[in-house]
């Protein structure tokens, strides 16, 4: 009888070894949140449309968001670098005069959807 509780015993502890529950992600294993592109290219068309700019393109694969307001065309440019950096640049053209604070707040739009 004591061979069958010893040998119930190591089953027993057999079975849980392989049973492993982690609450983070165990050292060298990281949890990937949405790439610096993702994050940049969704904060540039958001901070067009927080703006008012109606967006008439979006390339994702050319990295080229277009929008107009009125008479001002906006383009925005969000490009992946060699050093893994992302850059983005907004650039109006058309009737600037009209609403020449745009450009400006379409990068503070931006810079918000950045938390920054």
């Amino acid at each position: 009888m004591n061979a069958r509780v010893l040998y119930a015993g190591l089953l027993l502890a057999a079975s849980t070894v392989g049973c492993v529950v982690y609450d983070v992600p165990p050292p060298g294993y990281t949890v990937a949140p949405a790439t610096s592109f993702d994050r940049s290219w969704a904060a540039a068309v958001g901070a067009l449309r927080d703006q008012g700019v109606t967006v008439t393109e979006e390339n994702r694969e050319a990295g080229v968001v277009r929008g107009r307001r009125g008479s001002i065309n906006v383009v925005g440019n969000v490009r992946t670098q060699a050093d893994g950096s992302v850059r983005v640049q907004f650039d109006t053209t058309g009737a600037t005069a009209t609403d020449p604070q745009l450009i400006d707040r379409v990068s503070q739009a931006y810079d918000r959807r950045m938390g920054r």
